[in-house]
């Protein structure tokens, strides 16, 4: 419903239930990040012409460490003590929400450099395609946290402001007034940032002649969007509360300096003809340079 200066938003979040387990569009959402994820990771290998079981065991390593990496990272930079008092809800209570996209990061990089040693792959070569499906994959996770009602703005005035009312945090701390939608916000960033990949590797084939560069740009527009859209955020831990950058924030940092190094390294080196590596075309039967 939409009154003259806010969105009444009252999403229910289950999708369905199953054997009286409830699956909610949050958890679809993850889903469709890593389904899309793979199905572009499949595409990029017929274009390059790498064999089918190498798009086969990114989707295995990815999925696993993307979620890990997610679930690890919120207990660590959000609910520290929380968990070291009763670390089995790390398993036990992944149901009842609790995933943080700088940890999932961490753990996606970590998942792409075992999958490149096991395909014999240069770990940038990963890097740089993974990139364009994180950007949809990461504007489907943040419509995921609209649909549950959370991880949304401060107070605004602005006729697109919401009002959450499935959200105990806005009908305690900010109702009647309406709060800025960042989850929108961050979606059509990611998007955008996702375009702009799209455009350098499918239009210009930057990502083979300048390696690095868009996992350079993606970290930028990921991470600084992440970065700014916090300023205007609602804390998502009590211990944020009077801190000059909250921890998401504070989490962006590396990741943006990392990828304005990237950016800079791909342009500072010269330009690779022929993306083709010796090691990666022996094992695969190709013809190396």
């Amino acid at each position: 419903m939409m009154h003259l200066l806010s969105i009444t938003w009252n999403f229910d979040p289950v999708a369905f239930t199953i054997f009286g387990l409830e699956v909610r569009y949050y958890g679809l959402m993850w889903v469709a990040a890593i389904l899309i994820g793979a199905r572009f990771f499949d595409n990029f290998c017929r274009r390059e012409g790498l064999p089918s079981k190498v798009s086969d065991s990114i989707f295995v390593y990815g999925t696993v460490a993307t979620i890990v990496g997610a679930r690890l990272g919120h207990c660590l930079f959000y609910d520290t003590m929380e968990y070291l008092r009763q670390p089995w809800t790390i398993v036990t209570g992944f149901r009842d929400g609790g995933l943080a996209s700088h940890g999932a990061a961490i753990g996606l990089l970590i998942g792409l450099w075992l999958f490149s040693r096991k395909n014999r792959l240069p770990y940038v070569w990963s890097l740089d395609r993974i990139m364009i499906p994180v950007g949809i994959g990461g504007a489907a996770v943040r419509l995921g946290n609209l649909f549950n009602s959370e991880i949304f703005g401060v107070a605004t005035d602005l006729p697109w402001g919401f009002e959450f009312l499935r959200s105990n945090k806005w009908l305690y701390e900010y109702a009647p007034a309406a709060v800025h939608p960042t989850q929108i916000y961050e979606a059509l960033c990611y998007l955008a940032t996702f375009g702009l990949l799209c455009r350098l590797y499918y239009g210009r084939d930057l990502a083979r002649r300048r390696p690095g560069l868009l996992f350079g740009v993606g970290l930028v527009g990921v991470f600084l969007t992440r970065f700014f859209i916090e300023c205007i955020k609602t804390e998502q831990s009590a211990f944020e509360k009077g801190m000059l950058l909250d921890m998401g924030q504070w989490l962006s940092i590396p990741f943006i300096l990392a990828g304005g190094y990237m950016i800079w390294r791909s342009l500072a080196r010269p330009a690779v003809t022929e993306a083709v590596w010796p090691e990666k075309t022996k094992s695969h039967g190709r013809r190396g340079k």
